[in-house]
């Protein structure tokens, strides 16, 4: 494989441990969102690492994951070297895994570049991603900067978190890149339909590049206790020290690298990119991503929709069929039926959180 310079020194950080709840019944704990072949014949992690793999090796590329699933995720990903597929002991959101995973590369590479991938969600222009990861790999390779991936918004959507841009930094080939002046998690649908009006607004995709050292240098000013914690699994061993991470790790704060970092860091800067991206953030999503029958039903073989439209079925067993409904969203699995309406289904999470309030743990 030709090295690309920009990639010389860039390692892949894939993020793999959510449960992907707003997809029940389908997604479960033993089988989250990334697990799932919703569009394709791969996994929504198949496709994260195939993504990089012509321009960062496999061997530079970590994966993280939880112990409920990293079997599975060995079995998928065969050409990732098994050590840099990471079972973190415990549920404690994004900053500690990119931590940990700052001093993984660190040890292999002071100079090494992370870019920070989610494992769930789509991209469609590949050409177009790998152009604005080289503009984001070039910008931080300065001591100092760090880089958000931002996407070029196309409605005013309340399921993203939004950059707000400040002053044009450069042009660089054909991306703009901006100083970023503020994070802001999902808005209501007024605010976000002025943030689309403004043009000074990026949906906030979760992917960011910066040095290991870069990361690990802000994480020691703006979360000191967490920082402390990453350097002493690092001295033991890192992700190899079984024992101090199993004891170390449940103590961090349950954390996103947005709250912890991104709202209070400088030198941070947006790449706008135009990449054919969703988050596939519920089954609503899922529809509009899916190809759709004459009356706008997405459906499989086995199902019979008469004079219905615009539903979402999805039964790898039973024969659906449905009379006289429209916007509906129903999913069967072997122990387990949800119908919902489908503009509710970013609601489908709360359903599971009362399945857990309730004790139905076999229904998670």
């Amino acid at each position: 494989m030709h090295q690309d310079p920009a990639f010389e020194r860039a390692y892949a950080v894939i993020l793999a441990g959510g449960s992907g709840t707003r997809f029940w019944p389908l997604s479960r704990r033993k089988q989250p969102k990334q697990l799932l072949r919703l569009f394709g014949r791969t996994t929504l992690l198949e496709q994260a690492v195939a993504r990089v793999r012509g321009f960062i090796p496999p061997r530079r590329i970590y994966v993280f994951t939880n112990e409920l699933v990293r079997r599975e995720v060995v079995r998928v990903l065969p050409s990732i070297p098994r050590t840099q597929i990471v079972a973190e002991p415990a549920s404690r959101n994004t900053a500690p895994a990119i931590g940990l995973a700052a001093h993984e590369i660190m040890a292999r590479d002071h100079d090494g570049l992370m870019v920070v991938l989610p494992s769930d969600h789509i991209i469609l222009k590949a050409a177009a991603f790998r152009r604005a990861l080289r503009t984001a790999c070039r910008l931080a390779a300065t001591q100092g900067r760090s880089v958000s991936l931002g996407l070029k918004p196309t409605r005013p959507d309340t399921g993203y978190g939004y950059v707000r841009l400040g002053a044009l930094e450069a042009r660089m080939g054909d991306h703009e890149v901006y100083q970023v002046e503020k994070f802001t998690e999902k808005p209501p649908l007024k605010v976000a339909r002025r943030y689309l009006a403004s043009g000074r607004y990026l949906w906030n995709g979760g992917m960011f590049v910066w040095r290991a050292s870069t990361l690990l240098s802000n994480l020691e000013r703006y979360m000191p206790e967490m920082a402390r914690g990453l350097a002493r699994i690092a001295a033991a061993g890192g992700v190899h020290a079984t024992s101090t991470l199993r004891r170390l790790y449940p103590r961090f704060e349950k954390i996103s690298i947005d709250y912890a970092l991104m709202e209070k860091i400088s030198g941070l800067s947006a790449v706008a990119a135009d990449l054919g991206w969703s988050d596939v953030g519920s089954w609503a999503v899922a529809y509009e991503l899916s190809p759709k029958d004459r009356k706008g039903n997405v459906k499989p073989e086995n199902s019979l929709a008469l004079d219905s439209r615009a539903n979402m079925l999805v039964s790898s067993k039973k024969f659906v069929v449905t009379v006289g409904v429209r916007d509906l969203v129903v999913v069967e699995t072997d122990d387990a039926l949800l119908v919902c309406a489908r503009e509710r289904s970013q609601d489908v999470g709360r359903a599971v959180q009362e399945l857990e309030r309730r004790g139905l743990e076999d229904l998670l």
